[in-house]
């Protein structure tokens, strides 16, 4: 069923896949980290989840050049979104990554990073769509 699975390798667009590429190359042991921050700020649709100083040390952190790293980080983000959306759960979410061929570790990292903070991010997105924007 097409409503269960929102990442499908054939539905992907070039650049998911560039995205997938570069995400199984980054430093495993300091993905988790830049999951959870990603995570942390997903709700805040108006803010930079990392200042452009921290942008920076990304870059050289990740080995990425600049359009590489925003690739990551808005695919971090959309992978997220999905999950906020369909309400995955985090075995779910990890089947599914695997399935666009994201290597096992950064499949793992997502769904514990989701297990951890995933029903606080969709209760804060919830928020966000109650609470009226001040203008």
């Amino acid at each position: 069923s097409r409503a269960r699975a929102p990442l499908t390798p054939s539905l992907l667009p070039p650049s998911i896949r560039r995205a997938v590429s570069l995400l199984n190359a980054v430093d495993p042991g300091r993905f988790p980290r830049l999951l959870s921050r990603v995570l942390q700020k997903l709700h805040l649709k108006a803010e930079s989840t990392f200042s452009e100083e921290e942008e920076e040390k990304l870059q050289i952190a990740f080995s990425l050049e600049k359009q590489d790293l925003h690739l990551v980080l808005e695919t971090i983000s959309f992978i997220l979104e999905q999950a906020v959306y369909h309400n995955l759960k985090p075995a779910s979410l990890q089947q599914q990554l695997q399935s666009i061929h994201l290597d096992q570790d950064k499949a793992e990292a997502f769904a514990s990073a989701w297990a951890a903070a995933g029903q606080d991010t969709i209760e804060k997105f919830r928020q966000r769509v109650l609470t009226p924007q001040k203008v």
